[in-house]
């Protein structure tokens, strides 16, 4: 069987096209050009994009997060439509989650639409409890988010949480011909 390589790297300026593009494919249009600048100019934002040499698709997803005190607050977590359901946006969420932890983050959080019960579902599967709920949080349609946590980031319970993970996403990728390598 062929193994196609995946890299998740640090997102740069030279990589706007293509994170619009992403944009437009998943959220139509959710942040503008000057929103991606700041948030690859930001010490405070971690900018991650997952891509392929052998892929159609320039930039096959895509997460963020901001970094407030000792909390990742991610932002966004996007695989672009063609590339749904072969556990890109876990091996995403692992990479996010990572990085979280290498940064000294103590917790993580975010907004997800109620009704997208394939990311609540993901959300759970790496331990995001639900805290909390912001009623016509989504503009769009005046959707309420949930607000989900997860605590314990630099635990060794959590750390050891983190390799058992990346052994899980890896076999999932390899069942889709996928290979990840970090950068």
């Amino acid at each position: 069987m062929i193994s196609l390589d995946l890299e998740i790297k640090l997102l740069t300026p030279d990589n706007l096209s293509a994170i619009l593009e992403l944009d437009q494919a998943c959220f139509g249009g959710l942040w503008t050009l000057e929103g991606y600048k700041r948030e690859l100019d930001s010490p405070n934002s971690d900018l991650l994009g997952l891509f392929s040499p052998f892929s159609n698709v320039s930039l096959l997803g895509m997460g963020c997060f901001w970094s407030i005190l000792e909390e990742a607050h991610i932002t966004i977590l996007a695989v672009h439509p063609q590339y749904h359901r072969q556990g890109l946006g876990a091996a995403l969420l692992y990479s996010l989650l990572k990085t979280a932890c290498d940064r000294g983050m103590e917790r993580a959080t975010l907004e997800v639409r109620a009704s997208n019960l394939a990311a609540i579902s993901l959300y759970q599967k790496f331990g995001f409890k639900t805290a909390g709920r912001r009623r016509g949080y989504y503009q769009d349609n005046g959707e309420d988010a949930l607000i989900l946590w997860l605590p314990d980031l630099q635990h060794s319970k959590f750390q050891a949480t983190l390799d058992q993970w990346y052994s899980t996403i890896s076999d999932r990728l390899s069942k889709s011909s996928w290979h990840l390598l970090f950068k």
